[in-house]
């Protein structure tokens, strides 16, 4: 070019650099190119005016998401728009790779972006050389996705923010790995430190409550939300020189200070120091930036998960009630486990009320749902049902004002939401260890004798509570022998795992069974073993990981068999026994006599001797409900030791008509009772009362698993 002639177009000179020229306006999605733009496009070389659709399909998908990101992450920090691009043809095939840059702007009003910059065609080094392994290269770009990947999952799965502070250490970013980490909170005009990495135990103290006004990369981030990125120990003396010095005896090269911004509003900043020095080019600000987004999304929902932990952990313990001053004669033992999803309280729970009369009343129940309608459904549950048993009223009546009160509620309520509850009521002399039970639709209570033996106590029941404000609740009168333990439980602790009703109480009663300790051990063993390891989401050791409320209730009459607070194994004794009341509008408790027989002889050696017992009883209770008018009494005893027990059922009625051996025909559908005791029974008669009358029958447990040897004297 000679003196004096005129410059060249802007476009003639990028052209002879084989640089070409884009305008891209988001408001009209339009992309203008001119020809070596074009040309580079894989277009014929001429300016030309695409659509964004056009502009797209020209590029790899991923390269056009990736252009929208460092957009505006541009814009963000008022920085170049620069990106790697790789050119596709109509086949798919990649054809070249292009760098782009640009400065973009962004328009408020119209919310929407422009930008003016160049195209210029780059050579990709080959794999496996030096430069190959530095570049921003496709094979890069998909480690770093992938790191991307692993890092949201890792930092959604956090469930702490010291699980996040740990996540956000380990991160190794592709290529450029940070070797120390700080994250820095607001609390009021005031930076706070929540968390570092890569420091020694105290380095962090003159940074914490640092003013937000100072000059600080980190205070300046908080106040501006824009980040600042610090390439050399010079650039950071040069901005900041009054806090140089705190920051050059940690022998840095690289820093990297990030707004942590969650919907718009910045909560704190991330830096990233680095002991190499750190370009930041756009790609690597572009994977910081997204870190620093992951991060402050996970430090908020592990921030509001521990407030909501601490809410309910709180409302859980104000709301679960002590067992009260000790019992003379015996020993009390609860457990209350929240459900593990939501909110850490729920609708069941137990209770201990103490009674003017000198003994003291056992309470469990569940009030349907996990929610907060149902954790202050049961507040106000548990407090109506410690007032009406204050006052003096029996189970039955306890039970029908709670129902009556539950109905109430419901009544006032949403008539979309109403709520029912479960519940047992027991009140219990502690000197006689007679229960007096009425029970709202709960589970039944279960007994483990002195021996072990198992057995569920059936127990007389109504509609659960808040169903009919009219309900009746009879009672149902056990007694609690020396050495026996009382469980109380809700349905939680058995349909947990896939289980039903039936599997899960087989499995609770293994646990119960063959459990030798305490009565706390017992409580502990009886939820680790459903539940799995412990939990310091709930008093005591136990599980954290669970799909329904459980409130468990243990209650021990003392009587030299290990349940007291501090006994040992327990001692087995010979003796086992089982009340049960058939009335005549009630047939269908026949079954229930017939289960607790099988329970009470589970380790009985002869299966046909089990069979014989049970099919005796149940002629035994059928002949009463047929041919009296009376309700029938079963009492079954095992007595004598193992290889020696005798079996006795009586069952016992009001009517003063004595039985009488009958001869029926093939086809008579009664008449047989007599005759099969007879031919089944060891021994057996009948006994007349004062009023009524004694059926009786016993059975020898046999040497083998063959069946009695006969009457024996």
């Amino acid at each position: 070019m000679r003196a004096g002639e005129p410059l060249p177009a802007v476009g003639e000179v990028l052209a002879s650099l084989a640089t070409g020229l884009w305008h891209w306006s988001t408001a009209t999605g339009q992309v203008t190119v001119d020809a070596e733009a074009a040309r580079l496009l894989g277009l014929p070389a001429e300016g030309t005016v695409l659509s964004e659709a056009q502009t797209r399909a020209r590029l790899h998908p991923v390269d056009w998401n990736e252009i929208t990101g460092v957009i505006q992450l541009a814009v963000a920090e008022g920085t170049l728009a620069e990106v790697r691009i790789r050119i596709m043809d109509e086949q798919g095939r990649i054809i070249r790779v292009v760098r782009s840059r640009s400065k973009p702007s962004y328009d408020p009003e119209k919310r929407a972006y422009e930008l003016i910059g160049t195209l210029q065609e780059v050579t990709e080094p080959r794999p496996g050389t030096p430069a190959g392994r530095t570049a921003v290269t496709g094979d890069w770009r998909r480690s770093r996705e992938a790191f991307l990947l692993d890092a949201g999952r890792a930092l959604a799965e956090a469930r702490s923010t010291e699980e996040v502070l740990r996540v956000a250490a380990g991160l190794a970013m592709p290529g450029f790995s940070p070797d120390g980490l700080a994250v820095f909170g607001v609390d009021g005009d005031r930076l706070t430190i929540i968390g570092h990495h890569g420091q020694q135990p105290g380095d962090e103290e003159p940074f914490t409550h640092m003013p937000v006004e100072t000059d600080y990369p980190a205070a300046e981030v908080v106040r501006t939300g824009r980040a600042v990125y610090l390439s050399s120990p010079g650039q950071y003396k040069e901005r900041y020189p009054l806090t140089w010095p705190m920051a050059a005896h940690f022998g840095r090269e690289s820093w990297a200070f990030v707004p942590l911004t969650v919907a718009g509003r910045t909560m704190g900043a991330w830096m990233a120091a680095f002991t190499h020095p750190v370009a930041f080019t756009p790609d690597e600000r572009s994977v910081l930036t997204t870190v620093a987004r992951m991060l402050a999304q996970a430090l908020t929902r592990a921030g509001a998960a521990e407030t909501q932990r601490e809410l309910t952990d709180g409302l859980q313990r104000s709301m679960l009630p002590t067992l009260g001053p000790e019992i003379p004669g015996m020993t009390l033992a609860a457990r209350y486990i929240p459900t593990g999803g939501g909110l850490q309280v729920g609708g069941d729970w137990y209770d201990m009320i103490p009674l003017p009369s000198g003994r003291f009343a056992l309470v469990i129940g569940d009030v349907q749902g996990h929610d907060v309608r149902a954790a202050g459904l049961m507040g106000q549950l548990r407090i109506a049902l410690r007032a009406y048993a204050a006052e003096g009223h029996r189970p039955d009546a306890v039970l029908s004002r709670a129902s009556g009160f539950l109905h109430g509620i419901n009544q006032a309520g949403d008539d979309i939401d109403l709520r029912f509850a479960t519940c047992l009521y027991l009140e219990v002399d502690p000197v006689t260890g007679v229960l007096e039970t009425a029970r709202a639709g709960h589970l039944d209570p279960a007994v483990r004798m002195a021996d072990g033996t198992v057995l569920l106590r059936a127990t007389a029941g109504g509609l659960p509570l808040g169903i009919d404000p009219a309900a009746d609740y009879p009672t149902t009168r056990l007694a609690l022998e020396p050495g026996e333990a009382l469980m109380l439980c809700t349905d939680g602790l058995l349909e947990t795992g896939g289980h039903d009703l039936d599997t899960g109480w087989s499995r609770v009663r293994a646990i119960l069974e063959g459990h030798e300790g305490d009565l706390e051990e017992l409580a502990d063993a009886l939820v680790q073993a459903v539940h799995g390891p412990s939990s310091h989401h709930t008093p005591g050791p136990l599980a954290d990981r669970r799909g329904d409320d459980i409130a468990v209730l243990l209650l021990c009459r003392h009587g030299g068999d290990g349940c007291g607070p501090a006994a040992a194994a327990p001692v087995r004794t010979p003796v086992r026994r089982t009340m049960l009341t058939v009335a005549q509008a009630e047939p269908e408790r026949v079954a229930v006599g017939r289960q607790q027989l099988r329970e009470l002889l589970h380790d009985w050696p002869s299966t046909d001797q089990v069979d014989s017992a049970v099919l005796l009883l149940s002629e035994s209770l059928t002949n009463v409900l047929v041919h009296t008018d009376a309700d029938a009494l079963l009492v079954a005893e095992v007595t004598g030791a193992p290889g020696e027990r005798r079996i006795r059922i009586e069952v016992t009625d009001t009517s003063d008509d004595l039985p009488h051996r009958r001869r029926p025909g093939e086809l008579a559908s009664s008449g047989r009772g007599l005759v099969l005791i007879e031919l089944l029974a060891d021994t057996w008669g009948v006994a007349p009362r004062g009023e009524g009358k004694t059926i009786w029958f016993e059975l020898y447990e046999a040497d083998g698993a063959g069946g009695s040897d006969g009457p024996r004297p």
